[in-house]
């Protein structure tokens, strides 16, 4: 029986959330979390008053507190080096940091990768947001673990999340989400 019809409907949903790999091997006795639509409303029972804490040290030696941005809407972008999609969406969200200026963008590179390659990297593909390289296997807990790369969660300024993004992210997506949260109406270009 031939099945070549199967490649390009597997090379098809391959390419439907962004990039993926094979999340760290659990820990066997850790209750997996159910599987909940992008668009669903993200869970922070587990944070302090819905409020979820971020305290990371950046690439370039600073430290980066998500409760240090009330006031602002922050935009928590999980990335990869190896992300195709990741890649693309750069440079949009560091104009959005650069140019909203009630926005601001925290990349959380999420892989195994030294500071001094991040750094290397980053000299190819700058950008004007802070990066923080955060562990695998033990990444933020106030944040689901990411099933898929690109991942973004937008905090408004109260610090809580108001969305959570799977997959690529536009810099109007984000105004439009932060418009539809009471926020700025999406500027007219």
């Amino acid at each position: 029986m031939k099945i070549h019809w199967l490649l390009p409907l597997l090379c098809a949903l391959s390419l439907s959330v962004g990039c993926q790999r094979a999340p760290p091997e659990a820990d066997p006795d850790a209750v997996s979390p159910a599987a909940e639509p992008a668009d669903a409303p993200p869970d922070t029972a587990d944070a302090p008053s819905g409020v979820p804490a971020l305290r990371v040290s950046t690439i370039d030696g600073a430290s980066y507190d998500l409760a240090d941005r009330r006031g602002k809407w922050v935009v928590v972008n999980f990335w990869a080096t190896w992300c195709a999609p990741c890649l693309k969406e750069m440079p949009e969200l560091s104009a959005l940091d650069a140019m909203r200026e009630h926005i601001e963008v925290v990349g959380l590179a999420y892989q195994e990768i030294e500071p001094d390659e991040m750094r290397a990297f980053l000299e190819k593909h700058p950008v004007l947001y802070p990066i923080a390289i955060v562990d695998v296997y033990a990444p933020p807990a106030d944040f689901d673990t990411p099933r898929g790369l690109p991942m973004t969660y937008l905090i408004d300024p109260d610090g809580r999340i108001a969305k959570k993004f799977l997959g690529p992210v536009t810099a109007q997506e984000i105004e439009t989400a932060i418009a539809a949260a009471g926020g700025p109406e999406v500027p007219q270009a």
